[in-house]
């Protein structure tokens, strides 16, 4: 099933973005997951191809696979930086937990109630371990475009389960989601550049250390 197969590859990307340095690479595999993301919609319901979902799907795939990718690789070239080199976290032991989030994900899933059943059974898996991931990169993680990354992925996971129960949502809600993390990726986007101008480094640790 088509469906499964775009949510399994997520998942992968999940793993992926938590065992890579790379920030270069971390941002396309974040551009392909938005991208394979915008497709649920048109996968999940009856009215495929009806304006609201074909709007939906279309601002998605503009807005993750396109857009915030092009602002975060601008960032990228201003700030000269291309890894995360000493991540809070180091990448085998965020590997492992990213394994133990999807093993958890699913077991969580077979017992979480839902008002009716969804188009995938790994819907709720893979939204469930987009959104730990997300925030584990936040977490985990220095330098600042990996947590706006994270920020990406975390929303990512909501709009995968929004996409299993279309129904429900009003087209006001979804776009308003991507409205809010458009105007935060760009915001943050900004700080990036301005903390890299002024202070050489992305790695928000060391700005504890700033004194009055």
């Amino acid at each position: 099933m088509l469906m499964d197969f775009i949510l399994i590859l997520v998942l992968l990307t999940h793993l992926r973005l938590l065992a890579s340095s790379r920030l270069g690479a971390c941002i396309r595999i974040t551009a392909l997951q938005g991208i394979l993301l915008s497709l649920l919609p048109l996968l999940t319901t009856e009215h495929a191809w009806s304006a609201r979902v074909l709007g939906l799907a279309l601002g998605s795939a503009l807005l993750k696979g396109v857009l915030f990718p092009k602002l975060l690789f601008r960032t990228l070239r201003e700030a000269e930086v291309s890894r995360e080199v000493e991540p809070y976290v180091g990448y085998g032991t965020s590997l492992m937990f990213g394994v133990l989030a999807v093993g958890a994900s699913f077991w969580i899933a077979r017992h979480l109630p839902l008002p009716a059943p969804l188009a995938s059974q790994f819907l709720a898996p893979v939204a469930m371990s987009g959104m730990w991931c997300g925030l584990f990169l936040i977490i985990a993680r220095k330098r600042a475009v990996n947590q706006v990354l994270g920020f990406i992925v975390l929303e990512n996971g909501i709009f995968t389960f929004g996409a299993g129960v279309m129904g429900e949502l009003s087209l006001l809600i979804e776009m308003g989601v991507l409205l809010d993390v458009f105007v935060a990726v760009f915001l943050m986007g900004i700080m990036v550049f301005h903390i890299s101008r002024e202070f050489d480094h992305m790695d928000t640790d060391r700005l504890s250390n700033l004194k009055d």
